[in-house]
């Protein structure tokens, strides 16, 4: 990726009674995703990059181009190549599927330049091909918002800016969308900036966090290592859990087990038949991972993994979550283990001590194949 391959946004202003001083740099492919509680400002970057909003202080780049300069210059909204998926998918009920997902299109070959997304492609990618004919008012929640993200990205865009697509949906209809936006991660080159206060969507799509409060960016950078940063919030939540990828080394057939090597260990983990060489992701709970001085007897615990404690901050006067850095050397991925004080104290534990995780639990993503 060349050093222009990347998203860079600074927005500082005052818009209402609501401060902004929010900016970040990402790469330019998969997905970024913009992280923290309502009101903290996911929307109105995203607005500010779409051009809908202008402050006065405002610096947006995207691949090299600049779409904002602190010196006023200033692209419209019409003229920035970009497709925007909003929370609710908005298509015109007089238009069939079809011609909704046109209706963006351009018209000439402005777009010819550049890698044109076909509309056979992203009807494959979306499941939308026998929905072609159909009106709007005879699909679900679900088929529309796949239709209006059809739209966004036969528009030829730069970017793909997806403000909450799900949040208006039931946690069904999420569950049988997400594995579109997944093939839509894996399968385009197309860099996603997508918003949402669903830490399970972060987790499952993202690769890259922006994460906010009071207007304000927290931090920016690979989703994995602000989960173990026990400096921000999300490491220090009673649901922490940081997000590896691995890929699949072997598939033992008669105990339905697949083992997954991430940087500094490999994880046996519970799952359907995997090629081998896939990508997948897991999920390693703060609260399913133990710490042990040595090594552990036979046991029901299938990942028991050497690693060395990087650092630990506490929780209250009760507890401490430790991060955890993979290998002998404590040079690979990085887990977190929320432990007593008790326990710390009973098996001497420090910075830098050699210790065994015992990952009680992995969760694996349905899905990142490529």
């Amino acid at each position: 990726m060349s050093a222009d391959a990347a998203i860079r946004a600074e927005f500082k202003g005052t818009i209402g009674k609501f401060s902004l001083d929010a900016g970040f740099t990402a790469p330019a492919k998969g997905v970024t995703a913009i992280f923290g509680p309502s009101g903290c400002g996911k929307t109105t970057v995203l607005r500010c990059i779409a051009g809908l909003l202008r402050v006065s202080d405002g610096f947006c780049e995207i691949v090299g181009d600049v779409w904002q300069d602190r010196d006023g210059s200033f692209l419209p909204t019409h003229r920035r190549p970009l497709g925007y998926v909003f929370q609710e998918a908005s298509l015109f009920p007089h238009l069939n599927v079809r011609r909704n997902l046109m209706f963006g299109a351009p018209r000439d070959d402005r777009a010819a330049t550049g890698e044109r997304v076909a509309f056979d492609e992203v009807a494959d990618l979306l499941g939308v091909a026998a929905l072609l004919d159909r009106s709007p008012r005879n699909l679900s929640g679900g088929e529309r918002q796949r239709v209006a993200i059809g739209r966004a990205l036969l528009s030829q865009p730069k970017l793909l800016l997806m403000d909450e697509p799900l949040s208006a949906l039931d946690r069904t209809t999420k569950n049988e969308i997400l594995p579109f936006l997944e093939r839509l991660r894996d399968r385009l080159s197309l860099p996603i900036v997508y918003i949402t206060h669903d830490m399970s969507e972060v987790e499952r799509l993202a690769d890259q966090i922006v994460l906010m409060e009071k207007g304000r960016v927290l931090a920016a950078g690979p989703l994995a290592d602000l989960q173990s940063d026990p400096t921000l919030p999300l490491a220090m939540a009673r649901d922490a859990a940081v997000s590896l990828d691995g890929v699949v080394e072997a598939y033992d057939a008669h105990y339905g087990l697949v083992t997954l090597a991430a940087r500094g260990g490999r994880f046996v983990v519970p799952a359907p038949r995997a090629t081998i060489g896939e990508r997948r992701r897991m999920r390693v709970i703060a609260g399913d991972v133990s710490l042990a001085r040595e090594p552990p007897g036979p046991s029901s615990i299938l990942n028991v993994l050497p690693a060395r404690i990087v650092s630990v901050k506490p929780v209250d006067s009760n507890e401490s979550v430790a991060v955890v850095a993979l290998g002998a050397d404590g040079d690979g991925a990085r887990v977190l283990s929320r432990l007593t004080r008790k326990s710390w104290d009973q098996l001497g534990l420090s910075e830098g001590a050699a210790v065994y995780a015992q990952v009680k639990a992995v969760a694996l993503a349905p899905g990142r194949g490529e």
